[in-house]
This record gives structure tokens, sequence and C-alpha cells, in this order.
């Protein structure tokens, strides 16, 4: 080896030492804001978001009031059943439902699993329950209001 690629080795060596004390020394300490998003890294990540809530038209059993727009979406009141049609979005967005009460969520995979996820949601410590369906094409998801008892879902904008 000459003497020059020697010379060239250890500056590598010394940079690699140097970016790895960066990396560990130079990061934050405590545990992040999960509430805070992704950050500048979001912008690389292309254009994953939410389906807008003025693509999805909704069809509810009676009794049920017409959906109404709010800074939040579209809220949706309903007294046992309802089915929310999203267009399709174009890519992969996530469908976000909100409630102050619990509320029953079923909607088919993405992509072409022959597969349907029902989940019951219930609030959570904030006393919002809130639900997250993955849509990547013309969907129905529907919602059940446990007991009966009538719903009131927000189709969120984020």
């Amino acid at each position: 080896m000459s003497g020059r690629q020697k010379v060239l080795l250890a500056a590598l060596a010394g940079l690699l030492v140097v970016l790895y004390v960066v990396a560990v020394g130079g990061g934050r300490h405590d545990g992040g804001d999960p509430a805070a998003g992704p950050g500048w890294l979001a912008r690389f990540g292309g254009d994953a978001g939410t389906v807008d809530p003025a693509t999805v038209t909704v069809a509810c059993v009676p009794p049920a009031g017409d959906p109404s727009p709010s800074p939040e979406g579209v809220v949706v009141g309903f007294g046992t059943a309802c089915r929310l049609r999203v267009a399709d979005p174009g890519g992969l967005r996530s469908l976000v439902l909100r409630s102050a009460a619990p509320f029953v969520v079923t909607a088919p995979a993405p992509g072409d699993a022959d597969v349907t996820v029902t989940d019951e949601v219930s609030p959570g410590e904030d006393g919002t329950a809130v639900a997250k369906v993955a849509v990547d094409g013309e969907t129905e998801v529907v919602l059940r209001c446990p007991g009966g008892g009538g719903c009131v879902v927000t189709v969120a904008r984020s």
C-alpha cells in the first residue's frame, strides 16, 4: 500500500469516527412529541395524506340528519348504521373518523387483499375515539353505532 493510500484510508476512518460521534452525541435527549408529526422529513414521503371529506358521500339508515360541514371536516349523525362511499383518492390515503362516543367501523383492506376489517373504536384519554382507515381506491366504509342509541362521527381533514 502506498503512502497516499494510507493517508486516504486514515482520513476516511477519521471521517467515519467524526460522523459517528456527531450522530450519537448530537441527537435529542428527550422522547420527542408524537403529535408534532414527521417535520421536515415529510416532504420526502410523497403525497401520503388524508382523504378530503368533500370526496365522501354519506347514506345513513333513518333516522339521520344530513351531513353538515364543520371546521374539522364533515359531521355525520346517524341512529344505527351509515355507509360512507369514498371517491378514488388517486393513491394511498387515510380516512380519518373522529367521535366523542364509541363506534364500529368496517372497511375492506387496501390493495388486492380479500380482507374486511372491523374495529370498535372507543374514546381515549383525551375523550376522542379516532379511526384511521387506509383507502387506495373507491371504497365503501360502514359505520355502526353500538347499542343503536345514535352516533355523531366527523369525517376529519386530519
